[in-house]
């Protein structure tokens, strides 16, 4: 049986794999589901797999763990449009509907998201 961790991590990997190509600007987002997003893009980038890409993170410790993987940052204020962004559920109730605001990350979340042509919600 596979692990709840192990579900996080084929979740946030995939997420990178079926949404991100070179070239784009990507919205980082927090959490425990979110951490396994960036830890894929960080690989991707240092095996020459994507390259020119940047990331804006929603939080501390999410631009410190891009940071610690050589994914280079950017901020809202210069790259006020992005590609795609990813971020896990807080929760998900029974219709399907996304709650957010279970974090201190919220404010930054919501601005990335907004900005992004493209929103991925990663759920375990």
């Amino acid at each position: 049986m596979t692990s709840q961790e192990e579900l996080k991590k084929q979740t946030g990997y995939k997420s990178v794999d079926d949404y991100v190509s070179s070239g784009m600007v990507v919205g980082l987002g927090t959490g425990s589901t979110a951490y396994y997003a960036v830890e894929r893009l960080g690989q991707k980038l240092k095996s020459g797999e994507l390259k020119d890409i940047v990331a804006i993170p929603t939080s501390i410790r999410t631009k410190e763990q891009a940071e610690s993987l050589g994914i280079p940052l950017v901020t809202l204020d210069t790259h006020s449009k992005l590609d795609v962004a990813i971020d896990g559920a807080d929760n998900v109730d029974p219709g399907f509907n996304l709650v957010k605001g279970g974090g201190g990350a919220l404010l930054r979340e919501k601005m990335v998201e907004l900005a992004a042509h493209k929103f991925i919600v990663i759920v375990d």
